[in-house]
């Protein structure tokens, strides 16, 4: 057991298998929901051909951000990174950016937690549903990282198994027709509509890095975390694209039958399949919760991580940075985020807060992938247990890509792009204030 020092540090505990299920937990509830809602703007062909590119993206920037994350693992990730690449303006625009991410993606999800529970319980509001998430699962990361992580665990191993089980069931019924009807309904512009909606079957994964400073032996820790977690992420995105869709086409796992739409593709995909009130319908619905559990579980500790890295360079207020000295977990930090989500719930606007989301891991992604360029020429002597293959064609592969989508869902959705920067350009405008009067660190060198 290690000594509690005078000043509480994050607690090493986190094994390779622990970092598989973080990276595939953040991210799998985009397997779940939110990604069908880029059908209505592409159709299958837009939405296949925007997830290709937003695949690769991840492939070349997972590699990537591995390098860095091994070579500075600390709890702030993209933040630290940058920060010591660029300086402390660029670090504070991509933390505040990885802080917008990881914040607005949990609200996005505990509605889907709150619509799959309603389907069993409708005589409970979503919304309360939602709340009761926060409360539940920010607790639980109070009480101690590897307890958290070992849950996370758990429940990743149950969703990943829930989707092969889907995909097991529906591919006997696949048609190739299905994939083939309304295609492109949009033309060429939906392809770039899709761009979000692509981002979600992914958005998180770079989450590991922000656990780097509770990793047993980080560098070759986060390594295989990344590495296999990427691999599970792919197969299980082609999965499950292929099945919801391969049945009945991508309407029907778009519209209810009300004709609204619906946060909920794989249970529409079943019920056409075996109607709503088949006992294996509600078997696979009551497990594939753990896939949406488990993504908001985890980008809850995440997100604390992130901000807790915040707080405690001085870049937001100081309370975020501190370590609670019994279970050694920032608890201010993860309560402060609890707040904020429970603020955008309240808004009701899923779409919305996945999009925003998405601008903030764009940001995080481009300025991450100038990082590593810049830190090759600056400081080619640090010590780097993990080199990203092909060199420099994979970070400029990942950041062309994310550049361009940027710049797409900047057009396709103009008002939250404004938003979106009107936010990041406050805090900035903040962060320049308070470090012209000398309270913000310059931690370029850190």
């Amino acid at each position: 057991m290690e000594p509690i020092t005078e000043k509480p540090v994050l607690k090493r505990s986190l094994t390779p298998l622990m970092l598989w299920g973080l990276g595939v937990g953040y991210v799998i509830s985009g397997m779940y929901f939110g990604w069908n809602l880029g059908l209505e703007q592409g159709g299958t062909l837009g939405l296949a051909i925007a997830t290709l590119f937003i695949i690769v993206m991840y492939i070349s920037f997972t590699f990537s951000y591995t390098e860095l994350a091994t070579a500075i693992p600390k709890a702030g990730g993209g933040f630290d990174y940058a920060t010591r690449a660029l300086g402390s303006n660029w670090g504070f625009i991509a933390g505040m950016a990885q802080n917008i991410e990881f914040i607005f993606a949990p609200p996005a999800i505990a509605f889907a937690i709150g619509a799959y529970f309603n389907i069993f319980f409708p005589q409970i509001p979503i919304l309360v549903i939602a709340i009761f998430s926060y409360f539940i699962f920010t607790f639980l990361n109070i009480r101690g990282v590897k307890a958290a992580a070992i849950f996370e665990l758990v429940i990743t191993i149950l969703a990943v198994g829930e989707l092969l089980l889907f995909a097991g069931f529906m591919l006997p019924h696949f048609e190739f027709k299905n994939l083939q009807h309304n295609a492109l309904p949009h033309g060429i512009p939906g392809i770039f509509a899709c761009i979000p909606f692509a981002i979600w079957f992914f958005l998180g994964i770079e989450g590991v890095a922000n656990v780097a400073e509770e990793a047993i032996k980080p560098q070759r820790t986060i390594l295989i975390g990344f590495g296999t977690a990427i691999l599970t992420l792919v197969i299980l995105c082609i999965l499950t694209f292929t099945s919801s869709i391969g049945v009945g086409g991508w309407e029907t796992i778009v519209y209810a039958a009300d004709g609204s739409v619906s946060d909920s593709p794989l249970p529409l995909a079943l019920a056409k399949l075996i109607g709503s009130n088949n006992y294996f319908y509600h078997l696979l619905i009551t497990i594939g919760l753990f896939g949406l559990i488990a993504s908001f579980h985890g980008i809850v500790l995440a997100a604390g991580r992130a901000s807790y890295e915040f707080g405690k360079v001085g870049f937001a207020p100081a309370a975020l940075g501190k370590i609670q000295p019994k279970f050694r977990t920032p608890a201010n930090a993860l309560l402060v985020n609890m707040a904020i989500g429970i603020i955008a719930l309240l808004t009701g606007k899923t779409a919305a807060i996945i999009t925003i989301s998405v601008f903030g891991a764009l940001t995080l992604y481009i300025i991450s992938m100038v990082a590593v360029l810049q830190l090759r020429k600056k400081e080619p002597a640090l010590e780097r247990p993990f080199k990203v293959p092909l060199y420099p064609l994979l970070p400029i592969t990942a950041l062309l890509i994310a550049s361009f989508s940027f710049i797409a869902m900047c057009y396709f959705n103009s008002t939250l792009a404004i938003i979106y920067i009107a936010i990041m350009l406050a805090c900035f405008a903040l962060f320049s204030f308070i470090k012209n009067k000398g309270k913000a660190p310059d931690n370029s060198n850190a």
